[in-house]
Parts: structure tokens; sequence; C-alpha cells
């Protein structure tokens, strides 16, 4: 439940009659984390509406789940296209150009925005709940009819590049793009989600490309409406049906290259050419995310365990011997198999030897000896209850549900999951401890510079 810098292909089948299912043939109601019901009826387009009314008078969220993102970039040359369009779906359609668009999301008093993932692109608006039905009239135009002519899209692409000069300033980000173009060989979760540079360069050029792009993935079987808020979900689907109904159910199927398994270390140093401190990171090839599988529940309860700032390490290099000022460890969630990523930023040169140590010790232990139960069991706890937290208005309810729904495409899917995480022992974190975190399976990298803010050269 845990890559750094954006913070996902379903080829589903058209069904030849609408699915209405409701939470009523999920968990009982005292084993669900998740506690507001939902509504779910697929079109006969293949696009799934979810909808879960929340106590949130006037108000109603509006979220397109594209399931569709850097993960789907498999052409060689061509990363970064989810999330340029990202940026291209708010370039308007015929019926309604960019600045009416604009002016009645406006009108609206709307907050309307978006983002991209490895494994998504989603389309948010919170509103009035009046203005659904005009929601679903604008969105949906988009979703279908969406226009640009080559000057706006090289201008766009030009944009892109901005975006991408201005993100990798940044040691961090920078970290994670040689990360993972190092760890991985052949599965696009080998390039970040803005893409490789050298593609980004090249956009402007790739016009007839991105045409293809919108074709093949802006489909109904791709999509997810979620509405959540002051609504009624028979008003709403009917909503759906009128708006999204005549949307197109496309025909392209994506094959993705499985990665092959690790097999030595590999190490990446990066000499980064303005004062920094130096970075440590580590990245061990992990599972895909799994509701019912325990490897992915276990590394999340690892993640909070070992690295959090209630942890021993943490307690070590942060407070006592202030070796490190940052340390992270955790395992972003992804559909294909991801990367457990450790990183710690280091206060001085010559202590990147005795935290890496640190770090190897604390893996060592994971995989030797039993994690305290109770220490587990409040970990579980703390899981929990700060996910029901989140829960408290109608866009924070859509923001985590989306996040699920990217993965699976079930929404009854997070009280599988933390039944899972219940059911975890200390064995099962130390059985999986030992089959990730070996050598051979990692990627490390070392930024560092010449001079670390003021501490001398680097060795």
């Amino acid at each position: 439940m845990l890559r750094t810098l954006y913070s996902m292909a379903l080829v589903g089948l058209m069904s030849p009659l609408p699915l209405l299912l409701t939470s009523a043939a999920g968990p009982p109601q005292g084993s669900r984390v998740f506690p507001y019901p939902t509504h779910r009826k697929t079109l006969p387009n293949g696009l799934q509406v979810v909808v879960v009314p929340f106590d949130s008078p006037g108000l109603v969220a509006h979220w397109i789940i594209v399931r569709v993102g850097s993960r789907n970039e498999i052409e060689p040359g061509h990363s970064g296209f989810a999330h340029f369009f990202e940026h291209m779906m708010f370039r308007g359609t015929e019926k309604y150009p960019e600045e009416r668009y604009n002016a009645i999301i406006k009108q609206m008093g709307a907050d309307s925005n978006a983002f991209t993932s490895d494994d998504l692109t989603a389309y948010h608006i919170l509103a009035d709940s009046a203005s659904l039905p005009q929601i679903m009239e604008i969105e949906s135009d988009r979703y279908m009819n969406l226009r640009y002519g080559k000057e706006a899209f090289q201008k766009e692409a030009r944009a892109v590049l901005g975006e991408y000069n201005k993100n990798f300033s940044f040691p961090e980000n920078s970290i994670d793009e040689k990360l993972y173009d190092a760890a991985f060989q052949v599965h696009p979760y080998k390039h970040t989600t803005m893409g490789f540079l050298r593609d980004i360069e090249d956009m402007p050029n790739q016009y007839d490309y991105s045409l293809m792009f919108y074709d093949r993935y802006y489909r109904p079987e791709h999509c997810i409406l979620l509405v959540v808020g002051d609504v009624k979900p028979e008003e709403v689907f009917a909503l759906a049906e009128r708006s999204y109904g005549p949307w197109k159910h496309g025909s392209y199927t994506i094959r993705i290259s499985q990665e092959p398994p690790q097999s030595q270390e590999k190490r990446v140093r990066i000499d980064w050419k303005n004062p920094t401190l130096p970075y440590l990171t580590m990245g061990y090839h992990g599972p895909a995310f799994s509701v019912r599988d325990k490897d992915m529940p276990a590394l999340d309860l690892i993640s909070q365990i070992a690295f959090s700032e209630t942890s021993p390490l943490y307690r070590k290099l942060v407070i006592e011997d202030q070796l490190v000022d940052s340390l992270y460890g955790g395992a972003a969630d992804r559909r294909d198999p991801n990367l457990f990523v450790i990183s710690a930023r280091i206060k001085e040169p010559q202590g990147i030897a005795q935290v890496q140590a640190a770090l190897d010790a604390t893996l060592e232990d994971l995989k030797n000896h039993p994690t305290d139960q109770r220490r587990l069991d409040d970990t579980k706890s703390h899981l929990k209850y700060s996910f029901q937290m989140r829960l408290d208005t109608a866009d924070s309810v859509a923001s985590t549900l989306t996040h699920i729904l990217e993965l699976t495409g079930e929404p009854e899917a997070y009280n599988e999951l933390y039944q899972t995480y219940d059911s975890l022992s200390a064995s099962d974190l130390q059985e999986v401890a030992r089959k990730y975190f070996r050598n051979e399976n990692r990627t490390v990298v070392l930024l560092s510079s010449g001079k670390v803010s003021g501490n001398g050269p680097q060795p």
C-alpha cells in the first residue's frame, strides 16, 4: 500500500446485457474495512460504473479511471504517451473547445484535475451534485471525441519536455529513473511514468502514433466511472448510460513482456553535478499486487515494521547515530511485479558503508528472526485504522477507491485485502523476506556529488 515520481491495461469482454452488482455479495459487515456500500453496473460497451452514496450533502466526486499508464507503453521509442494524454485530454473537442470546457468548470465552481502513474491515468472533478448531468455530458464528450491538430500536439509535447527537465532536476527522481532502467530489462516498468528523455525529445514527431494510442486505450473497456457523494445509484446509472453508452468498445489487445528473474546484483553510480547529500537506494524485485496472495501484503507489513519512523532501524540511523536524515522502505502497488525500494539520504560521505551495513543487517534480521507478535498485531491495527481515517470526504473516498479499482477492477477488494493482512503470521513475514531480500535480486544505486553540502569531497 505504499515508485516515487508520481503519486494502470484491462481488455474487458463486452457483456451482452448490463451487469448489476452491489456489496451484498461481499464479506460480512463485521469484516469490512471499507464501510460504505458500493453499487456497480457494467454497460454493454464494457464501461464499469461504480457508485458509492456518501453523506456529503450537495457534493459529488466524479472520477474516470483509465487503467492505462506507462505499463501500456510497450513499443520502443514511444514511452511517455500515457502521461502525455493526461495533458491532451484538456485540449477540448469540437462541441466543447478548451475555452468553453474551462468556462463550464469554472461556472460550476468545480475542482478538476488529473494524474498519471505506471498503471493508470485518472481524471477527477469535485462539484455540486446538481451539476452531475452536465459533468457527465462534457466528460463523456472528450473521451469519445477528443480532437487536436499537429500544432497543438507539438506544443503540448514541448511542454512535457519542460516538465521532465523540471522534475529531473531533483536527485530523487533521477535515482528512480536509473534504478528502474537498470533493474528491468523487458517490462515497461523499465521507464518512468514520464518516459525516457530520448522519447520525450522525439515526441513532437509522433503525432500519428498519438492518434493510435488514443484509439487503442481511450475505450470503455479500459475505463471505470466512479461517482461518490450525494447521489442515488439508479439515477447515476441512467445518466451514465445516456452519456457514456454511445462510447464504442475497442479491439486492441495488449501483450506485455514478462520480466525474467534477476540473477546477479547490479550497481549504478550517479555523479550529481550539483552539491547534494549522498543517496543510497536499493531495489529488490518483488511481487505484483494481490489481495489474496500473501507476498505483497507481507511486504506492506515489513515496510512498516522495519522502515517506518517507529522502527529500530530508523531510531538507530536517524535519531541515535544521526547518520541519515531520511529513510524509506516499501513497495508501490502495481499490477505486475514491481520493486521493493529502500532508500536513505546520508549526512556524511564516509557514512555510506555504515548505512549499507545497517540496511543489510536489518534485512538479515527479518529473514532469521520472527517479528515480535505484539508489534505485528499493532502494525496490522495501525494499517487498518489509518486506512479508515482517510475515508472522511467524498473526494478522499473516491481517491482511495480509485487505487483498488486501478489494480483489481473490484470495488470490494479492500475488504479481502485486509482479511489477508489479518491472516499473516510472523513466519509468513520471514518466508517472504527470505524469498525477495537476496543480493542477486537487487539493484543498488548510489548518487553523490564531488561536494556534499559543504561536507568535503566524495570518496
